[in-house]
């Protein structure tokens, strides 16, 4: 990209989003400087009512400061594995399961992150989610079993 560009709001916008999947971003300097990084020219009120516009929200991850997260992104896109991965093994804390439900238990205020991440996943095996604050249910199909997912779910957090 050239030196200092000045992208439109939905260009900007969809690099931010990008940015937010792929670092820890903590405030909103730390924002304009990735942005910067990549030669887009942002200053922090541009990137405050960028964050607005996007729904971010600040999420508490487990043994670090509060990171900005866009709980919701459009349905049709789908998160890849290793980013279902990531989110999972940021946020995810105990898995269990009963028949054709699984569990999920994370940090307050995170439950929704990963009930996005889930949903946007695709997964056959998963019907859809519900989120609280810090836990979240999913629904498995009858193909499969509560069981069988909450093992892949904790496969993808880390906790197998």
């Amino acid at each position: 990209m050239a030196d200092g560009a000045r992208l439109s709001k939905p260009q900007r916008q969809h690099r931010i989003a990008g940015l937010l999947e792929q670092h820890s971003v903590a405030n909103q300097g730390q924002l304009v400087e990735l942005l910067a990084a990549e030669g887009v020219v942002a200053t922090q009120a541009t990137v405050s009512r960028d964050l607005e516009d996007l729904g971010a929200i600040k999420v508490r991850v487990r043994g670090a400061e509060p990171v900005y997260a866009i709980p919701e992104l459009p349905k049709d896109q789908i998160a890849p594995e290793d980013h279902l991965r990531r989110v999972f093994g940021d946020w995810v804390v105990d898995v269990a399961s009963a028949q054709n439900l699984v569990v999920l238990r994370t940090p307050p205020g995170s439950a929704h992150v990963v009930a996005s991440a889930l949903d946007r996943a695709n997964l056959d095996e998963v019907l859809g989610t519900v989120a609280g604050d810090d836990t979240l249910m999913v629904v498995v199909a009858e193909s499969s079993t509560g069981t069988a997912v909450a093992d892949r779910l904790r496969d993808l957090a880390g906790l197998a």
